[in-house]
């Protein structure tokens, strides 16, 4: 009787669950717009090839941060996931390995898990990695900036990684062309300076 009580309690549970995933995609069918005070449909993009993340909230990119991405023998992911979990103060494990919380844990400050099983974008206790291939899959970020970026995001968010560049992926990490440098010369008949 134990183990009917337990298949029935794990079924209602099971059913739950799927009741309140349905709830949630209902919810999340409705604009912004529609809902006032909600907070902005946010897109997390990762360029592997420019190795630099963009935060984008309603078409606009509001943040690009340097990243280090998956080493060759260990690559990043390519596709499309979400933010499932947010952690203050990760602990990290490895097979054989746990490391607490501290300076000389490898996932830094914050860990933001996505939907793909053992991946995220974390902190780094190697800050010299950044702009390299040197993770084990994962984003890695300068510790300062995943601590803005946590604040940032909400399970929920896509995170979209892509190998190669596209035309949207050349707007938003295209390097942004520099205003002319402007000349001063003197005109010496005049002794009157000019702008150039």
């Amino acid at each position: 009787m134990g183990q009917t009580i337990w298949r029935c309690t794990s079924r209602v549970a099971i059913a739950l669950v799927l009741l309140a995933g349905k709830a949630r995609a209902a919810e999340g069918a409705t604009s912004t717009e529609d809902r006032p005070g909600t907070a902005p449909v946010r897109r997390i993009v990762i360029s592997l090839t420019d190795r630099k993340l963009a935060v984008i909230e309603d078409g606009a990119v509001v943040k690009i941060y340097d990243t280090a991405i998956g080493a060759p023998r260990s690559p990043s992911p390519v596709g499309t996931f979400q933010v499932v979990i947010r952690i203050v103060l990760p602990t990290y494990y490895a097979r054989g390995k746990v490391i607490p919380p501290g300076e000389k844990n490898p996932l830094g400050t914050r860990w933001i898990g996505l939907s793909l099983k053992g991946f995220g974008i974390h902190g780094t206790n190697v800050p010299k990695s950044i702009g390299r291939a040197a993770s084990h899959g994962c984003i890695r970020l300068r510790n300062d900036d995943v601590e803005e970026l946590f604040e940032r995001v909400r399970p929920g968010d896509v995170v979209e990684f892509h190998a190669q560049r596209n035309e949207e992926l050349t707007q938003i990490f295209a390097p942004q062309p520099q205003a002319p440098a402007r000349q001063v010369t003197q005109s010496a008949a005049a002794g009157e300076s000019s702008v150039r």
